[in-house]
Order: C-alpha cells, then structure tokens, then sequence
C-alpha cells in the first residue's frame, strides 16, 4: 500500500553535483540571454543568431523540404517560428512549443518629448498589466527602433552600458505625499506621471540668451548628433522603456535567477535550447515566439493573427503535400505545450494561493490544465486524456513536475496563447516556469525549475 499519497517537494533534495552543475551552467548560459534580449525585436535577433549558428536556414531558401530539414521564419522582426522535420507525415500532426517574446514595459508615446519646469521628458504610455509604483525611482533604459524621414532605421539602445546614461522616472518624498499615501496602489501613481526625465541642461544662443523651449531643444540637438534624427521621427518610431538592470544569481545559495522580463523570456529560452538539440524527430517539432501576449495576442505579429497558420501551410507546400482542408486536419492532430509562466506561491502572500494546487519554487516545472478566471472563464481546459500523455512522458523522462493553478478561484486569474491555438483543434497544455513578482521590472526564479523546463520541452519534441 506504498505510494498512495502524492507530495509535492522540492526538486533540490537528493540532486547529484553533476546535475546542479549543469543546472547552474544552464542558468549562467539563460542570464546572458537575458541580458542581450530585453525587447520582442532582440530576442527575435538573438535567437536567430543562436538558430542560424545551429543548422537553421530561412524557409524562403528552401524549394523543397526533406526529414531533419531545419528551417526558420520571421516575421516582422518580432515573431520567430523554427522547424525540424520529422519522419511522421505532418498531417498526422506536429508538436508545438509556444512561448511569447513581449513582456511588461513602458512605451513611448508617437509624439513623446516636452519640457516642464526646466527639465525634458519622455511621455510614455504603460504596455500590459503593470503595477505603476514599481517603475519610479528606478534605472531604465531605452531600446527600440527609430524611422527617420527618409526611411531609415536607427536601431536604439542606451541605459546598458555602465558608461551610458540611465533614465528614472520621478516620485514624491514621503514629506509631500500625505495625499498620495491615502489612495489605493492603482491610483497613487496616474499613468500619465510615468514620464521619464532626460535632462535640464537648456540651449543658449550664440550672445548667451537661452533659446526658446531650451532642455527640449538641448535634447533634441543631443539626439540629432548621435542619432541623425529630428522630433517628428518619433512619429514612426518603437521605443520601449525597460529597467536598466542586468539579470543576476539571487540568493546566498545563488539558487534563483532575478532578472526583467522572465514572463516570458525564460520559456522562449528554455523552448528554444530544447529545439537546437532535436535532430530527425518523429513528429516535426515546431517552436514560436509570439508577440503581443501581454495585451490580449491581437496584430499582426499576435497569436490570434494568420501568420503561423501561414507557415504551417508552407511547411505543407514545401513538403509537397496539398489538398483541400489538410491544414485544418494537421492542427486537430497536433498538441502543444504552451509555455507560459505560473504565478509562484509567495510565502510573504501566500493568502492569495490554494496551497494544494500552487507552483513552489524549486519543485519543477508548473502544469496548468487551465488558466483563465473565476469559472474558468477564457480557459481552454486540457482533456484528461491529454494531461495523462503529458504527465506519463515528464514520469517516464524522470522530469519534475508539480500540477497547478494561477491562485485562488476568486482572486483573479490570468490568460496564455494556449486558447488560441486550442480553438484550433490542437491538443493544449499549459506548461512553463514558476515566477515570483511576475510583471515587475525584477522576477525571481528558481534555477531548478528552468532546467527542469527545458528538459521537458526537449522530451516533448522527442515524443
């Protein structure tokens, strides 16, 4: 009558030092990563980097595909869909990892910059679900792309070397912020306050008369020597605000990582390490990096979009098979891992999660047979059937797992990619990376669990 109970412990017990020297490697090779990859555009270049390096070629190069083929396609600069053949036809299905590249941030407004009181700043407007405090009084950095008038690209990046300049967003003293103290978190800092200072120096005229709108114009000087632009190229222009620190070991044991954006950049990590080592698989192994997941998966670089529906069908053309409804027949044969993150139980918080059914630090890889809110609103609820499959492999592969929720029933919820591929037909499961302070500029993980989700991710291709 052994093992009737299940328990859910701590991955670290009992690991041998081979094990966590490759889980603390594996994490030294991630924080890079996250260093070099703080927007949907760098993570799309990095990792192409990383692809092309490993065999992958652009599917537009090939006329024909053939087993063990490894092919990329990218879109707009801010999706990435990789590929390896396998030996199955692919209209018995194919197995998908889908991550999401975009994560939390502030955006600069079209037409951003103004002077008050003597100083410069940049008008931002909040992407995604972010608590508005956290980002004042904090180091950020600027990334993104700038159109100038003739159509030329200016790729942006300042804030990350320790000689550039950071910007910070202002708050009050708590001397001047009684009436602040008093409101609700959500209302304490308006979005409109979330400008970032960039400078107070004004511009004088040759006789030594300060000129008209003088910081701004001082600025806009500054920019147009390093950058060759003018204020009306904000208009077409995608600038991204982004904390200034780097990702880092956390902890006296150095057992977690903490870093910006791991929501969701740790799975599109761990997804994309898994691919690079498939070779000749059974089912093609298919892994995406969506964008626009923080703000509903909408657009044309979105999950809800038609392009990866699109490069499936060239995978199909290019493998010379074509018929009518064929597309449609391999999604309702395929099943995916949406890789996603799970709000970690917080010991400091932990009224908010069901204990029985919270993803802890260090216990592996979360499984969410739904996400969703209250009734399970928004939910795409994996079958039972489909859990089992997922559940025997990780057993089988000896990977840890730990079965959860996002938090209480009536506390609030949370949304992923994975409804949208399940209305499809495809066979969905939420599975990914425990994380505390999910959606501030600063996350915590464990480094067991994102060694755990690559293994996982890696098993499932090979499945």
């Amino acid at each position: 009558m052994d093992n009737l109970l299940y328990e859910n412990k701590s991955g670290w017990i009992n690991i041998s030092d081979d094990d966590k020297s490759n889980i603390f490697k594996f994490a030294d090779e991630y924080m890079y990563f996250l260093n070099h990859s703080k927007t949907e555009r760098e993570i799309v270049e990095t990792s192409l980097k990383i692809t092309q390096e490993n065999g992958f070629v652009d599917i537009s190069s090939k006329t024909e595909l053939k087993v063990g083929d490894k092919v990329y396609f990218v879109n707009r600069g801010k999706n990435l869909f990789l590929a390896v053949i396998g030996e199955d036809s692919m209209e018995n299905g194919i197995n998908i990892i889908g991550a999401h590249a975009d994560s939390p941030r502030l955006d600069l407004k079209p037409n951003p910059l103004y002077q008050a009181g003597n100083m410069a700043f940049l008008n931002t407007h909040y992407y995604g679900g972010i608590k508005k405090y956290q980002w004042t009084t904090i180091p950020l950095a600027i990334h993104g792309v700038i159109f100038t008038k003739s159509g030329e690209k200016i790729t942006v990046k300042i804030g990350e070397d320790d000689s550039d300049p950071v910007f910070v967003i202002t708050d009050l003293l708590p001397h001047l912020a009684k009436d602040q103290a008093s409101k609700k978190l959500s209302e304490a800092i308006p979005g409109e306050k979330l400008d970032l200072a960039i400078g107070n120096i004004p511009a004088v005229k040759d006789n030594g008369e300060e000129e008209k709108d003088a910081v701004k114009l001082n600025i806009l000087r500054i920019l147009n020597k390093k950058y060759g632009i003018t204020e009306e190229d904000f208009i077409s222009s995608e600038l991204e605000i982004v904390p200034a620190f780097k990702a880092r070991s956390a902890g006296f044991d150095e057992s977690m990582v903490a870093g910006y954006g791991q929501d969701d950049k740790v799975c599109v990590y761990t997804s994309l390490r898994a691919i690079l080592n498939v070779n000749n698989p059974k089912r093609t192994a298919v892994c995406l990096f969506s964008d626009k997941e923080e703000i509903g998966s909408m657009g044309n670089t979105g999950m809800e979009s038609n392009v990866f529906a699109t490069f499936v069908a060239e995978l199909l053309n290019k493998l010379g098979i074509n018929r009518p409804n064929l597309l449609d027949k391999v999604f309702c044969n395929s099943k995916m891992l949406s890789a996603d993150v799970d709000a970690g139980v917080d010991p400091l918080y932990s009224e908010v999660s069901d204990m029985d059914n919270g993803g802890f630090m260090g216990h592996g890889m979360s499984l969410n047979k739904y996400t969703g809110s209250g009734g399970k609103y928004n939910a795409s609820d994996a079958n039972a059937e489909f859990v089992s499959e997922i559940r025997t492999l990780f057993n089988n592969n000896n990977i840890k797992f730990q079965i959860t929720e996002l938090g209480k029933v009536d506390v609030g919820g949370g949304g992923t990619i994975a409804y949208i591929l399940a209305n499809r037909g495809v066979d969905v499961i939420d599975c990914g990376v425990p994380v505390l302070s999910m959606h501030s500029p600063y996350e915590l993980t464990s480094k067991y669990d994102i060694y755990t989700a690559y293994r996982g991710y890696l098993a499932f291709f090979n499945n």
